[in-house]
């Protein structure tokens, strides 16, 4: 059987794509149904996610303000454009208006997010770093997606959490911080607890991050690179990518810890690092998991994936215009071993051809 990758789910008619500017019938999409098996598999009662707390005390939707301002000079990410948002469109090509991609239960992700029931992900549109090997390319740089109101996001995490979802997965959460956050309040107030993943390349300011303290339960960052020669040639001219990545992974560290599964199997809160292997060593790994045992714990978490393919603007540069090899993805495995590394998650895949 066919393992369904991230760029599956977002091509297959399974997923929910959004017209621009036009309004999402949840019922349509089938959610709203729980099934036994569904709630056999939810976080249990004795998990109470992070944000609930900030979430009673008013103290979420202050944060989610406070980060709205941020917008009239734009300084959410790392690029710090200083666009006025609510007027233009920023670097990452957004504006103050939410833009949404699609909604689904995913099964392409790590084992302990996806479950049974799968990882509730939520893509946005658009995307700050904007690499031109980016496999949701149409997503981050093509605009696809919808504008949608922070009803209708609250109303999407309440319906991936009713389908049977056993988190709330943010992918490229950057640049619509404040929307995320002011969406999970008022999803909060109607029920949710379900833990929330903070999916993103990993380029983020720690002051943004200490925003989203005691509010995101899981961390889901790539190490793209530990080269900011390459960072610079191949994610629109980020030189200081690998400097800023590394002081964001100290601080989501900092706040959720090691990621450990439950009795269940599934994550419920901590680090889950991602790190892609390139093909002639684009992406630095040796460096990248040399840097992650000397500076976060041994046990982190990491998934050292293999199904590197060039895709959007990648056959322009020769370097990135073929899949790894066998030898490069073992090669891989090595170095995290001779590192010390005792939690490595590893599969190769050959996308060959």
């Amino acid at each position: 059987m066919k393992k369904w990758t991230r760029r599956d789910f977002i091509k297959s008619g399974f997923l929910a794509l959004l017209g621009t500017g036009a309004a999402v019938s949840l019922r349509r999409l089938g959610f709203g149904r729980e099934s036994n098996e569904d709630l056999a598999s939810s976080p249990g009662p004795d998990f109470v996610p992070s944000y609930l707390k900030l979430h009673k005390r008013g103290e979420l939707k202050k944060r989610g303000e406070a980060l709205w301002a941020m917008m009239s000079q734009c300084r959410l990410c790392p690029r710090e454009c200083g666009t006025n948002r609510f007027e233009n469109k920023g670097f990452c090509h957004s504006t103050d208006q939410l833009q949404i991609a699609s909604y689904h239960p995913h099964f392409g992700e790590e084992r302990p997010l996806v479950g049974r029931g799968g990882s509730g992900t939520i893509f946005l549109s658009n995307c700050s770093l904007r690499c031109v090997f980016c496999i949701n390319w149409e997503i981050s740089q093509g605009g696809e997606g919808g504008i949608v109101s922070l009803d209708d996001m609250a109303g999407m995490m309440l319906a991936l959490q009713s389908r049977g979802c056993h988190n709330i997965n943010i992918v490229t959460p950057t640049h619509y911080s404040p929307h995320i956050l002011l969406a999970l309040d008022k999803a909060a107030a109607k029920g949710l607890r379900i833990p929330l993943v903070w999916n993103t390349c990993g380029w983020e300011k720690v002051e943004v991050l200490r925003k989203l303290d005691g509010i995101v339960d899981i961390y889901l960052p790539d190490f793209k690179y530990a080269d900011s020669r390459m960072a610079a040639k191949y994610s629109s001219d980020a030189s200081f990518y690998p400097e800023v990545t590394k002081q964001a992974l100290l601080e989501m560290h900092r706040q959720v810890g090691v990621a450990k599964p439950a009795k269940n199997g599934l994550m419920r809160r901590g680090l889950m690092l991602r790190h892609l292997v390139m093909p002639n060593n684009v992406s630095g790994t040796k460096e990248v998991l040399q840097w992650v045992a000397a500076n976060l714990p041994k046990d982190t978490y990491i998934n050292l994936m293999s199904q590197y393919t060039p895709i959007y603007k990648a056959h322009q540069y020769p370097d990135i215009s073929r899949t790894i090899t066998e030898r490069e993805y073992s090669d891989a495995v090595r170095w995290a071993k001779e590192a010390g590394l005792t939690n490595v998650d590893y599969q190769w895949r050959s996308f060959a051809g």
